[in-house]
């Protein structure tokens, strides 16, 4: 068949790579000039299939109300007058209640546990590179509390099969020597061996180039407009320009902005950008910065390195499709980066970026079909879209193709 994937972010260019694989002829379009230039540009770099428990869970309202007026807290809510805002933050806060909190953690490390398997396969199959680390993410705490409520989490997640080991902090030091100079404030970890980092856009981009190779075409600099449908089915993508692509099914794999295309055709999409802020600094000879992908569990933050970089990444904020970069937010990443780590390069080296991550208020993604027969969905991967990239984008194949996933998760089934 001839399939048109809506998105070139990294779960747009995995359903190209899959599908093509399956034997379609492929079609990616755009709007950026290249792959991945969007969420997928500069994100937190982690690959963390531990990480199941989602943002919505009995403990974050309570959370929430401690970080109300602080312009630097992990989570921040910028009321608008927008239903879908309104609409999503009601749901985010019933996502909360530990039954579905559960429900929610297990679909997550269903899809989390196959995206990891498709994506050793990749490797092993394309030699794929990307400054990747296989040496676990380490999450750390700095006080009892935190970590024993993490080692709570750790034994839910453990239930879903997930490797975590509880680590003291003279464990965690040895593990990460870089840890050291901030040894005295770590309360404990949890080391998941299994969790990988790298760097997502570089993926991203070699995986569009290996698409090309086998034959798949992409449409950069590409907005579309709308969808158009005749008769039940999705007919024609219109783009902006001018110009009309045809395929016989589409996948929308549009992050944040799917709901806004689909929208039109009656299709409500529980989807809500969460936008998030990272830093890099650039490291030379003499910087003492960390190897292993770090988790700050005190400050909602992700640390991986990234060859000669220090990729620290985190908070999530809900100001609609707002792009602009908060310098106080950013400016937070940097003191506590140099805090855990104090020779980790410069501070006024650091490069500020900010993207929209889709997010669903319970953090499952929606893939699968929708009422048309030959629209499908990849999207609402929120904080995890790296992570769920290559399971979601095989699962995806097999729908399109008529086949049934292997993967247990709850897939749409329109």
């Amino acid at each position: 068949m001839k399939i048109a994937v809506l998105g070139a972010g990294v779960v747009g260019v995995t359903s190209a790579w899959y599908l093509a694989r399956a034997g379609h002829e492929v079609t990616v379009v755009d709007r950026q000039d290249a792959a991945a230039m969007e969420t997928s540009f500069a994100n937190g770099g982690q690959i963390s299939i531990s990480h199941a428990e989602p943002w919505a869970n009995p403990g974050t309202p309570k959370q929430i109300l401690k970080w109300l007026g602080r312009e630097d807290s992990p989570m921040l809510f910028r009321l608008r007058a927008d239903p879908y805002q309104w609409a999503w933050g009601l749901s985010f806060l019933r996502e909360c209640l530990p039954a579905r909190t559960r429900a929610n953690a297990a679909q997550i490390a269903a899809i989390n546990r196959y995206s990891r398997a498709q994506l050793l396969a990749l490797r092993a199959a394309t030699g794929i590179a990307y400054e990747q680390q296989t040496r676990g993410i380490l999450r750390i705490y700095q006080d009892a509390r935190a970590l024993d409520e993490a080692i709570a989490a750790a034994a839910m997640e453990r239930a879903h099969g997930i490797d975590l080991r509880v680590l003291t902090s003279a464990e965690c030091v040895q593990l990460e020597p870089a840890l050291s100079a901030c040894a005295a404030t770590i309360a404990g970890g949890v080391w998941a061996p299994a969790d990988e980092s790298g760097d997502a856009h570089k993926f991203t981009q070699e995986l569009a180039r290996l698409c090309t190779e086998r034959g798949v075409q992409f449409r950069y600099g590409s907005r579309i407009a709308r969808l158009e449908c005749e008769g039940g089915r999705v007919t024609r993508v219109q783009l902006e320009q001018g110009g009309t692509i045809e395929a016989d099914a589409y996948v929308v794999a549009l992050g944040s902005y799917s709901p806004l295309l689909l929208r039109p055709l009656g299709i409500s999409l529980p989807v809500y950008p969460l936008k998030g802020y990272s830093i890099t600094i650039p490291l030379a000879a003499g910087d003492v910065a960390p190897q292993i992908s770090l988790s700050d569990g005190a400050y909602k933050l992700v640390m991986s390195r990234l060859g000669e970089r220090l990729r620290v990444a985190g908070t999530a904020e809900l100001a609609g499709y707002d792009t602009a970069i908060n310098e106080v937010r950013c400016q937070a990443i940097v003191r506590r980066t140099f805090e855990l780590f104090p020779k980790a390069g410069r501070p006024q080296d650091a490069q500020f970026w900010a993207g929209l991550r889709p997010a669903t208020p319970g953090g499952v993604p929606r893939i699968g079909r929708t009422r048309y027969p030959n629209l499908y969905l990849n999207t609402g991967h929120g904080t995890l879209g790296w992570t769920m990239s290559c399971g979601s984008g095989a699962a995806i194949a097999d729908i399109v193709s008529g086949r049934k996933p292997e993967t247990e998760f709850r897939f749409l089934q329109g």
